[in-house]
């Protein structure tokens, strides 16, 4: 049984996968984590990644697909931040409004079919087999996990310049980047662009590894990223930009082995959105049990000092 549960063939599927869903938990690292925003946007906006990069590798291009899929994520955060930034809509309200408009977007994108197949489309898994022939079986995983380091390489370099520097002071403290004559509005704007991209990056990513797009792919996104996000941080900390990014990579890789390893337990298809409702729970209020039982310790050898 555990052979079965910790093959090979399940490990390369979660680390697959988990690259590819780690871009948008890379794109929640820096909504949630640095700029404070909760967009809840990110489930339409992979679909609408999705949705693009099928379009687009249907007429033959399949690279070209992830950029168009990128451009498309950044018009839906520009949106996003142009209804907090200029409208005065709580973030809230305006990924909720977002996230409703997108799902006719997206049927129109998909010339409003719920469906649309690349089985017999080049996609770029498809151009790698060929390309990374001496890889054998591993030339997905290559793919995925060339594009989640640049992401990640990108991600440090970029916090770490002037702009993504006022990125990081604006979800600090929005108001002494006020006073510090930078546009928090401008900031934002950049950052929910970013997002977006990194986003509909990932839809493109997972339309052209399942060779299919569906108009409910993207339902639960926030939440899968949201747990790969906190997992990361539980486990690898976040003392260092590195780490923190790091972190988000390798949270959303365990989580897909969590779920893979559920679904070799027999667990109804049905029944996943329960696993994945549970797993978040978990994720979440892992810090704080740690931090009670980390007092309840102290508190221990106090009372062990004493006597």
């Amino acid at each position: 049984m555990l052979a079965s549960i910790f093959s090979l063939n399940v490990i390369q599927t979660a680390l697959e996968l988990g690259c590819i869903y780690g871009l948008v938990a890379l794109a929640l690292f820096l909504s949630y984590s640095i700029l404070n925003i909760a967009d809840l946007s990110t489930d339409g906006c992979f679909t609408l990644g999705c949705a693009v990069a099928c379009q687009v590798a249907l007429t033959g291009h399949p690279i070209l697909a992830l950029f168009a899929a990128m451009a498309a994520g950044v018009c839906s955060g520009f949106v996003t931040a142009f209804l907090q930034t200029r409208l005065g809509v709580e973030s809230i309200m305006a990924g909720i409004i977002v996230n409703t408009g997108l799902y006719t977007i997206n049927l129109a994108v998909m010339g409003f079919s719920s469906t649309m197949s690349l089985v017999k489309t080049d996609t770029v898994f498809s151009l790698a087999k060929s390309a990374l022939a001496f890889t054998g079986g591993w030339y997905k995983l290559v793919i995925a996990a060339a594009v989640i380091v640049i992401a990640c390489a990108a991600m440090v370099g970029f916090l770490g310049t002037r702009l993504g520097l006022s990125i990081r002071a604006t979800g600090d403290n929005a108001a002494m980047v006020r006073a510090s004559s930078i546009n928090p509005a401008f900031t934002i704007t950049v950052g929910l662009c970013i997002s977006g991209a990194l986003t509909a990056l990932s839809g493109g990513l997972l339309a052209q590894y399942q060779k299919s797009s569906d108009i409910n792919v993207g339902t639960g996104m926030v939440t899968i990223a949201l747990a790969s996000l906190i997992i990361g941080e539980t486990l690898v900390g976040k003392r260092t930009m590195v780490r923190r990014v790091l972190g988000v990579v390798f949270g959303s890789c365990l989580y897909r082995f969590i779920v893979a390893v559920a679904l070799r337990f027999n667990v109804p298809a049905a029944a996943m959105k329960l696993v994945s409702a549970l797993i978040v729970a978990v994720a979440i209020s892992m810090p704080a049990i740690r931090a009670k039982f980390a007092f309840e310790q102290r508190k221990h050898n106090a009372r062990k000092e004493v006597h």
